[in-house]
C-alpha cells in the first residue's frame, strides 16, 4: 500500500498505523520510539503486522473518524453485507492496549483475522501460548496477550481466525503490551474503553475556540498534534514512524520518531493560538528539563522524555518501504548546530506568555541563558534548517531566526515585564539585521539566498515576512518570493532548495519530492504581500492532499501523485493551522 492508505490511531504515548486493507502494519509499544512490534510498514509479512477484513476483501469501501476523536471506522460492503471494524488505542492507565471491534452493519459478512507478532523491529519471533482463555506471546523484554471470543489457529509464527458478523452483532479484540517480567495484566472491557476514548478526545477537541471555518479546517490538524504529544513528558514527537522515504528507492530514510526544539516549539504555538495553553505549559516543563544544563550542550533534538543519545543505526533485516533502503532508527542529526532553534524556541515562549501562559522565572532564566549563548553563537556557520550533511554555511534562515530570538527577548522586557540586557540585545537585534540585509541579499537578481555569498534559493526565506524580519511590501521581500516561485516551485509545489549535482549543499545523493510545510509558507507569505486570492486558491489545493482520514505527510510526489516521508508530519499539519489562521 501507498503511505497515504494509513490512517493513524493512538494514545498520546505510542501510536499505530492502519491500512485501508485493515491491517496494522506499524505499532511500537510502549512508547513511539520503541521496538516496533508490528514493522510490515516497512518491510514484509515476516516482520510482523496484524489483519482484520472480510475475507475475500483488499481495499475498504470506506474509512472515517469518528466525530472529533482518533477513533478509526473502517466499512466495507460486500456482496452478502456490510460490517464495519471500528480500530482505537484508549488512553493509558496501566498497560498500552489497542482495541478492534467489529461490527455487523448489514447482512452476513465471512470475516477472517492473521495476527503475526514480531518483536524487535519484526526480528524476533515470540513464543506464543494459551493461558487461561487468553493468547500470550513472550520475547525479551516484551509480552502481549490478545483477548478475543473468536478462535484463532496458530502455525508458523501466525495466529489467524475465521468467523462470521451479522447485523447488529459485534465481535472485539483486545491486544495488550505489558513488560514480560511484571504480572499478567487484567482484561479491558472493549465497549467501556470505546466510551472513554470517545469522551477523551470529544472533550480535548471542544477545547478549541476557533470559530467555525477556521475550527472546521484545522481541528483535525490540532488532534494529529495532540496524537504526537508524549502525554508523560508533554514532548511532542516529529511523526510515530521512521524511513519512509522521501524517494522512493533512495537513501533519504530517517527517524523522526523524537522530539525536535523546533517542531515541537511550532506545533505548541499553533496549540496555544487556537486555545491549548495547557500543552504549551507541559511542553515548557518538558523543555525545561530536556535542556537543563550548559547553554552549549543543547540539542536540536531529545528522546520523548528528554533523552540526549539518540545513536544512529540501521536495520539491515528490513527492506524498506518499496525498497528503500537502509530503515535507520535514532537520528545522528542531533549532535548537529542548527542555530535557528534558538529562535523557535524563544519564540514560543514570548508567543505563550501573550497568549495567557503565566510567568515563570525558572524559564525566563533558562532562555535568557541561551539567549547568552546565541550572543556568542550566531555568527558561526551551522547545519541549518534542513539538517544538512555536508560542510556548515551561513544558511540566512539561521541568522533570521537568530535575529528573532533577539527580537523576542527585546520585546520579552519590553512588553511583559522580564528584565535583562535590553541595550545589549537590541544592539545584537540590529548588527544581525545589517548582517543579513548585507551578505545575505542578492542584489542583482533581487532576492535573499539560502546562505552568504550563494546564488541558491531556499524556500525557508519565505518565513522572512512572516516572522517580522522585514515588512511585506519590502521590495526585498516581494523580489524573493517572486524568485522563489521562478525558481522552487512546480505547480503549487515548492521544493526545499535546488538538489543537483552541482549542489552538494545536503551531502546526500539522489532527490526528493517536495516539502509541503514549504507550500503552506508560500500561501502564507502571498496572503500577506496583498495578493489573497491566489493565497487562498493555493491552501485549498493543498488541503486536497490530505488522504481520505484527512492526514498529510512530511513531502508529496507531484509526478507519482502520492505521499513521500514520514506520516503523519506535525511539521506540515502545524503548518496548515499557522496558514489557516493567517487566512481566515
Amino acid at each position: 500500500m501507498r503511505i497515504e492508505d494509513y490512517a493513524l490511531i493512538g494514545d498520546t504515548q505510542s501510536a499505530a498505523l492502519v491500512g485501508r486493507d485493515g491491517s496494522i502494519d506499524w505499532l511500537c509499544l510502549p512508547r513511539f520510539d520503541s521496538p516496533a512490534c508490528f514493522a510490515k510498514l516497512l518491510g514484509d509479512e515476516s516482520n510482523g503486522f496484524w489483519r482484520l477484513a472480510p475475507a475475500g476483501h483488499e481495499m475498504a469501501t470506506r474509512r472515517a473518524y469518528v466525530d472529533d476523536t482518533l477513533i478509526l471506522e473502517t466499512i466495507w460492503k460486500t456482496s452478502t453485507g456490510t460490517v464495519k471494524v471500528i480500530d482505537f488505542m484508549p488512553p493509558r492507565h496501566a498497560n498500552p492496549a489497542l482495541v478492534r471491534i467489529v461490527e455487523g452493519v448489514s447482512g452476513i459478512v465471512r470475516m477472517t483475522t492473521e495476527i503475526s507478532i514480531r518483536f524487535d523491529y519484526g526480528s524476533i519471533v515470540p513464543w506464543a501460548r494459551r493461558l487461561g482463555g487468553r493468547l500470550h506471546a513472550i520475547g525479551g523484554p516484551d509480552s502481549v496477550w490478545i483477548d478475543t471470543a473468536v478462535h484463532l489457529k496458530g502455525s508458523g509464527g501466525r495466529h489467524t481466525g475465521v468467523f462470521t458478523i451479522a447485523a447488529g452483532q459485534r465481535r472485539s479484540f483486545v491486544f495488550t503490551w505489558h513488560p514480560s517480567h511484571q504480572p499478567e495484566p487484567g482484561i479491558i472491557d472493549p465497549g467501556e474503553q470505546f466510551t472513554e476514548t470517545s469522551r477523551f478526545w470529544t472533550e480535548w477537541a471542544s477545547r478549541c475556540w476557533l470559530p467555525g471555518r477556521c475550527r472546521a479546517t484545522v481541528i483535525r490538524s490540532l488532534i494529529t498534534l495532540k496524537a504526537l504529544t508524549y502525554s508523560p513528558t508533554g514532548g511532542v514527537v516529529a511523526a510515530p514512524t521512521t524511513s519512509l522515504p522521501e524517494h522512493l528507492g533512495g537513501v533519504r530514510n530517517w527517524d523522526y520518531r523524537y522530539c525536535w526544539l523546533r517542531d515541537a516549539a511550532m506545533a505548541l504555538d499553533a496549540l496555544t493560538e487556537s486555545g491549548y495553553v495547557t500543552e504549551a505549559g507541559a511542553w515548557l516543563d518538558w523543555l525545561l528539563r530536556a535542556v537543563a544544563g550548559r547553554p552549549e550542550d543543547l540539542q536540536i533534538m531529545y528522546g520523548v522524555a528528554g533523552e540526549r543519545r539518540l545513536p544512529e543505526l540501521t536495520l539491515d533485516w528490513l527492506a524498506g518501504f518499496e525498497g528503500s533502503r537502509p530503515v535507520r532508527i535514532g537520528n545522528g542529526a542531533a549532535g548537529q548546530l542548527q542555530l535557528d532553534v534558538y529562535g523557535e524556541v524563544l519564540n514560543c515562549f514570548y508567543r505563550a506568555r501573550k497568549l495567557g501562559m503565566p510567568p515563570h522565572d525558572y524559564a525566563w532564566t533558562i532562555v535568557s541563558r541561551l539567549m547568552d549563548f546565541l550572543e556568542r553563537s550566531w555568527t558561526q556557520p551551522d547545519e541549518g534548517l534542513w539538517e544538512v550533511r555536508g560542510p556548515r554555511r551561513h544558511f540566512v534562515h539561521s541568522k533570521v531566526m537568530a535575529w528573532v530570538a533577539a527580537d523576542r527577548q527585546v520585546r520579552a522586557i519590553e512588553e511583559l515585564g522580564h528584565t535583562g540586557p535590553l541595550r545589549r540585545w537590541r544592539a545584537m537585534r540590529a548588527r544581525i539585521h545589517a548582517e543579513v540585509c548585507d551578505r545575505g541579499f542578492d542584489r542583482e537578481r533581487g532576492t535573499f539566498t539560502q546562505s552568504y555569498g550563494s546564488r541558491e534559493l531556499d524556500a525557508a526565506l519565505l518565513l522572512i515576512p512572516i516572522v517580522g524580519f522585514l515588512p511585506p511590501e519590502d521590495p526585498r521581500v516581494i523580489g524573493t518570493i517572486e524568485a522563489i516561485e521562478r525558481e522552487l516551485m512546480t505547480d503549487c509545489f515548492v521544493l526545499r532548495y535546488p538538489i543537483s549535482e552541482s549542489n552538494d549543499v545536503d551531502g546526500l545523493p539522489g532527490s526528493e519530492g517536495a516539502f509541503l510545510a514549504c507550500s503552506f509558507w508560500l500561501a502564507e507569505a502571498l496572503d500577506l504581500v496583498g495578493r489573497k486570492d491566489e493565497a487562498r486558491d493555493l491552501f485549498e489545493r493543498l488541503l486536497t492532499l490530505s488522504n481520505d482520514v484527512g492526514l498529510l505527510p512530511e513531502e508529496y510526489d507531484p509526478v507519482q501523485g502520492r505521499h513521500l516521508g514520514n506520516f503523519p508530519q506535525a511539521f506540515t499539519h502545524l503548518h496548515l493551522i499557522h496558514t489557516a489562521l493567517a487566512l481566515c
